[in-house]
Parts: structure tokens; sequence; C-alpha cells
């Protein structure tokens, strides 16, 4: 790996500007991220943008998206079919367990067919969070299920299931955003629940795929744990649970900065995430300013989390022989009728 920044990026729109092209070749982050604004009904488009994105710093880049399904979808219908929600997913598994961890599996699959062929080549997803009652929608049917051992196995078949489709999983949100009572995009959750029922709850599907190559980080505080900071920037749980406790050595990536769960300016929000312990700063918006107060917080990937990413980049393997149109058949049968 050449000297590359620990940054990913997102664009402001359908094509890339001069000022973006010359911003991201001097920023040189170790990848980029899509957006709903950055993709139109036009595939070629979207080929375009992904591939001049990784002209632009000269090598082949990780391009992410968060292709969930149900209302995360960020490349849709005429490209891609509306595929269900986690929740829908989990649906499947309540009346046959084995039926819904093969759909879990495929649904991931047939991302992989949608998406590799554009160009993009890691998908945010499974969602590992564990919800309970009464906790704020920003996470809600985007869950397989409100039990630990359903998401685990439904979130092991999705990541299983990108991979074999040629491409890589991010399990989000670590350790655990289902406790959420605010949308982290526009608050600060706090979470006072005791640690035992952490570890009962929220931690065991992050725990049970702890070898995974890379997991997001929660905007999330856990008073049990550090009562004064959000997990993505509190070195305390990074250190002793996500890495400690679960045993987790795959690259770290924060949430997003631009965040308003996160306060300060974006330089501030930066350099908190870069030195608590997560590998890689996220910034989605593609705002230019933003974006440079970002860069200027950032530094090269070196240490531990350069031995990371290099990780992630050697276990991108070529699809198997699956028949796309068999897999989408056998899916649909596994889907209630409409």
């Amino acid at each position: 790996m050449t000297d590359v920044n620990a940054v990913i990026f997102g664009a402001s729109g359908l094509t890339l500007t001069e000022a973006e092209r010359a911003f991201y070749r001097d920023a040189n982050p170790w990848g980029f991220i899509l957006f709903a604004r950055n993709i139109s009904a036009d595939a070629e488009q979207i080929k375009r943008l992904v591939a001049d994105m990784r002209d632009s710093v000269g090598r082949n880049a990780p391009v992410l998206i968060d292709q969930e399904g149900g209302r995360v979808q960020r490349i849709r219908e005429p490209l891609c079919p509306r595929y269900p929600s986690g929740r829908d997913l989990g649906d499947i598994w309540r009346q046959d367990a084995e039926k819904g961890v093969r759909a879990a599996w495929l649904m991931s699959r047939l991302h992989a067919f949608d998406l590799l062929r554009l160009g993009i080549n890691v998908d945010c997803l499974p969602v590992l969070d564990v919800p309970v009652e009464g906790a704020n929608d920003v996470i809600g049917n985007r869950a397989y299920g409100k039990n630990p051992d359903i998401v685990t196995q439904m979130g092991r078949a999705a990541a299983e299931g990108l991979k074999a489709g040629g491409m890589l999983p991010v399990m989000k949100h670590m350790p655990g955003h289902g406790r959420a009572f605010a949308d982290s995009h526009h608050d600060l959750p706090v979470v006072d629940t005791p640690l035992d029922d952490l570890r009962a709850h929220d931690f065991p599907p992050f725990m049970a795929m702890t070898n995974e190559v890379m997991g997001m980080s929660a905007h999330v505080v856990f008073t049990a744990i550090d009562p004064d900071n959000p997990a993505t920037t509190s070195r305390k749980v990074i250190e002793e649970i996500i890495r400690g406790e679960f045993g987790f050595d795959g690259l770290l990536i924060s949430d997003d900065s631009s965040m308003n769960a996160l306060k300060g300016t974006l330089g501030e929000r930066a350099r908190a995430i870069a030195s608590n312990g997560c590998d890689v700063v996220l910034h989605c918006n593609g705002v230019m300013s933003e974006m440079l107060e970002v860069q200027a917080e950032v530094k090269l990937l070196a240490g531990k989390s350069r031995e990371r990413a290099e990780r992630a980049e050697a276990a991108f393997t070529a699809p198997d022989g699956s028949n796309e149109p068999d897999l989408r058949a056998e899916f649909a049968a596994l889907l209630p009728s409409a």
C-alpha cells in the first residue's frame, strides 16, 4: 500500500468537480463513499464517478455504500430492485430459521451482483445492532430483530453473501446502537444500561463476528463504560470493549463525522476520532469546506491501522460462480407474497 491518509470522503454530486479532483489528489484518502446524491438512474454515470474517484488518487481505492435494503438503500430502481429491510428478513427467520438465514445470504449476494458491476466493492452491512422496546427508529426496521441470536445468525449470513460476491462487509455500529433513544444524525444518544446487560444483549453479534476485517463505530455514549464520550471518540470503549473484550482487530471506521451527535468543529471532531482509537475518519456529505477541515487533522495510515487496512484490501476475493437469475428466483420465492 502506498502512503494514504486515514480518511474516507464523499462527493457533492453526480460527477466530480475539478476542485474535488484536485482535493482528492492532494488528500489521498484511503477510500470513498457514495450517497443518493451521487446516484442517478444511469449505470454509466455511477461507473464513471467511481472510476474518476479512483483515478484521482491513482489506485484502486475502496468505494463504500450503504446498501442495506429497506429505507437505507442508496441505489434503487431501475438499477436495483427494491430490497426488503432487515426486519423483513428477520420475519422470514421467525417463520423458518433456515430460510431466514438463506434469505440474508441471498440478498447480500444479490447486492454484490448489483454493486460490483458499478465498481463499488464495500457495502456497509450487516447492521448488528439489537434494538430494545422504545428505542429511536434510527435503527428500527434496519435490524434483523430484537434477539441477539437472530441478529448474529442473519448478520453472519449477510456478511458471507457479500464476500461470496467479491465484496467486503462493514459491521455496524460497534459496540451497539440498538438502545439509542435519540437519532445520532441529530443528537447524541446516551445509554445508561449496566455493562452486564450490554454484554447479554448488545455485544454478542459483534463478538461472534470479531474476525471480520472492517467495522463501524457508534456515536453513542455508554455511561457504564465512558460517561463523557461517545464510542467513536472514546479510547476506553475502543480499547477495553471493541479491541479488548470483543477481540476485534479489524479496521475500525468512524460513523459519519458530520453527524450532529458529535460536538465541535469538523476539525475538532476529526482530531478526536483519529486520536482515540478509530483507524479511519469517515466524512460523508461532500461539503468542501468541511472536507478541508477534516483533512487538516487526519494523518497517514501507519502502524496497526495501516496493517488493518492492508488486511482489509487483501481480503477481497473473486466472486463465486453463482448464477444471478437462479439466485434472484430463489430469493423471490422466499419472500412473502405481496
